[in-house]
């Protein structure tokens, strides 16, 4: 009978110390002052297209000319395309096709990136915003940029005021944009149809229009010229349209190489029909 006090006294210990902890478990977060954290709402997109049957065969007539006129299973090996080695096609996945034609050889990719943020008060909506800004900075371009005091400015703008004007372009909706950092022929304007001279009609195919970021296409976009480098004998065009919807960022490359290093690509040309693949993505991804 010595004992029974002890043995009510462990008991009422136990209970009080079981008590103790459902308090802690059920009332951590629930102290007076602490926030509630609710997570970001997840991305538009859980899956990717398959991205060699994205474009269809019609279009890649268009991109590829002198594929159609192969036989058959060399034909159907040009549109078939190539997949990208990936080792995750829920996050990134690709495809590309090439077309040897007399004149010229022309090559087409695309890929497809879905963005997944893992940290909750991020969503994937803007950790895709993120990636996309990076490409569009790595381009020469911004969308964002914030500009310097009005002093800086305005200095600035008495030094190289000649400069800054060939540097700018506008896209076809009227919106300004900083041309590529990458010194080439397609950093100057040629809203009037001149070329650096200034005399009219002297600008080259591939002085068309030059980087900048493009409206009405996804959430963002950006379009970026690469006509061949200076030195180069090869006229080698490459041109990539990247747009971001939600938290999906695609990113379109069409390139021409002529046959005859005294034939131009038509930039204008390159820029037109990577834009329009670009919309019938955007549209596709939308649906």
């Amino acid at each position: 009978m010595a004992y029974v006090p002890g043995v009510a006294l462990l008991a009422a210990l136990v209970v009080g110390c079981s008590a103790g902890a459902d308090g802690n478990a059920n009332g951590a977060d629930s102290k007076a002052g602490s926030p509630t954290v609710t997570p970001a709402p997840p991305g538009k997109y859980l899956t990717l297209p398959a991205p060699c049957r994205a474009v269809p065969r019609s279009t890649l007539k268009d991109l590829l000319p002198g594929a159609a006129e192969l036989p058959g299973d060399q034909q159907d090996k040009v549109f078939r395309g190539s997949a990208a080695v990936t080792y995750d096609t829920d996050r990134k996945v690709g495809c590309s096709w090439k077309s040897d034609a007399p004149s010229a050889t022309r090559s087409l990719s695309i890929d497809f990136e879905r963005v997944v943020s893992y940290d909750p008060a991020v969503s994937d909506d803007d950790r895709a915003d993120t990636v996309y800004a990076k490409k569009e900075k790595a381009a020469g371009l911004s969308s964002s940029a914030t500009p310097g005091p009005p002093e800086e400015k305005d200095k600035k703008g008495e030094e190289s005021e000649g400069s800054e004007e060939s540097g700018k372009a506008k896209d076809p909706a009227g919106a300004d944009a900083t041309g590529s950092a990458d010194p080439s022929p397609s950093g100057s304007s040629s809203e009037s149809g001149q070329g650096t001279d200034g005399a009219p009609g002297s600008s080259s195919p591939e002085e068309a229009l030059p980087s900048r970021i493009l409206d009405n296409l996804g959430d963002a976009a950006f379009l970026q010229d690469l006509p061949k480098r200076a030195g180069s004998t090869a006229q080698h065009h490459s041109v990539s349209v990247v747009f971001r919807t939600s938290n999906v960022v695609v990113t379109v490359r069409y390139a021409e190489q002529p046959a005859l290093i005294t034939q131009v690509p038509d930039g204008r040309e390159l820029q037109e029909k990577a834009q329009a693949l670009a919309r019938k993505l955007a549209e596709a991804l939308s649906e």
